[in-house]
């Protein structure tokens, strides 16, 4: 009984059901899912179309059962701002996001996105948020707030999709990163680090960050790292099966560099997620959905029980665990008195089969009914 029941209460039955907390997903980017055309988009569309298609993925996202989400990047336009306003106000159907804006990159490195495109046209592209030398990395974390970001993302290390054959390896220097971390941490938001390479993710650590994406190469000293700090992983395992499916094939809109690194990265992340669990590292649920697509995210829970979560352990990733990771244990990942009303169903037990969580039919979110399918 987590409630008193008013004079105009609907009632709604689930006792055939089984009954979880909303789930979170602590790492999309909702505006827009990865295909051949991306890099012509950015020149030929604009933050409003953004904005749009934005609000169908998270339609879909909030149908799949996953009431909050986190959003680590979305170019440098203001359209995640203008979505995640338009879900709070109720003007659009969606999960509450989350967002940090843009991300914190340096010029060339994972996340500039102006990589291959000429002078003139990626001058006309460059987000205020690449920077270089700690003092331009705090201006960078500041006008991030300043535009409303919730949290921040940092690019630690090179990534898969970047359109450079600039490996995986650290790209922010050490002061970088702490000038970047220590000024998010003065203006009270978190910071999260995209981090492959083993160096780039200790140093992100070591600054203070608050938690990794990815961490595909962690080590021994990482997960030291990780349990000193309080820091969280995101695995994103399914970004990584999506990037070696898309690898495998010879039609696939991949560039030469980027085929390459999602061949590295894809099978290792198995591993690095069955160390980080053996480890007692600190687990939030995310799948770095727009790489994979938008209303997939549930695809995660069988990944993560395939490296050694038990379905209950990989459920509460996504639902107490990510609710600390966002600071926001007050508010979501259980249902409790107190708590936004974030309820979801299926008809079969998710504990049985995490697979359960592919067909959600039931979805309450703040306490409306978004979907019952009976």
């Amino acid at each position: 009984d987590v409630g008193a029941e008013g004079d105009d209460v609907t009632m709604i039955d689930l006792k055939n059901r089984f009954v979880l907390p909303g789930l979170i997903d602590s790492h999309v980017h909702i505006l827009g899912e990865n295909n051949p055309r991306q890099r012509l988009q950015r020149v030929e569309e604009s933050d409003a179309d953004d904005a749009v298609a934005g609000a169908g993925f998270a339609r879909k996202t909030l149908m799949a059962g996953f009431t909050t989400v986190r959003d680590v990047g979305a170019g440098s336009g203001d359209a995640i701002f203008a979505l995640r306003d338009g879900i709070a106000r109720g003007d659009v159907d969606g999960p509450r996001i989350f967002a940090s804006g843009a991300t914190i990159s340096v010029t060339g490195g994972h996340g500039d996105g102006t990589q291959g495109y000429r002078d003139d046209i990626a001058e006309l592209l460059h987000s205020p948020a690449v920077c270089d030398g700690p003092a331009d990395c705090r201006r960078a974390v500041r006008n991030q707030v300043r535009r409303g970001a919730d949290h921040i993302k940092l690019t630690a290390t090179g990534g898969v999709l970047s359109n450079t054959a600039a490996g995986l390896e650290q790209q922010f220097f050490d002061d970088e990163m702490k000038a970047i971390i220590d000024s998010a941490h003065a203006m009270g938001r978190k910071v999260t680090a995209h981090a492959h390479g083993v160096a780039g993710i200790n140093a992100a650590l070591r600054a203070g960050v608050d938690s990794i994406e990815h961490g595909t190469y962690l080590d021994d000293d990482s997960i030291k790292l990780f349990k000193k700090h309080g820091a969280y992983l995101v695995p994103t395992l399914l970004a990584g099966a999506t990037v070696v499916e898309w690898a495998e094939d010879p039609n696939s809109f991949l560039l030469p560099p980027q085929r390459a690194k999602a061949l590295l990265v894809g099978p290792t992340m198995h591993d690095m997620a069955q160390k980080a669990r053996k480890g007692g590292v600190k687990v939030a649920f995310g799948t770095d959905s727009g790489v994979s697509k938008h209303g997939e995210n549930a695809r995660e829970f069988a990944l993560m029980v395939a490296a050694g979560f038990s379905p209950m352990e990989a459920i509460k990733a996504a639902t107490v665990n990510a609710a600390d990771h966002l600071g926001q244990s007050g508010a979501i990942g259980a249902i409790a008195p107190g708590k936004y009303a974030d309820i979801i169903a299926t008809d079969g037990d998710p504990l049985a089969n995490v697979d359960e969580l592919l067909d959600v039919g039931f979805v309450m979110k703040g306490g409306a009914v978004y979907k019952n399918e009976n």
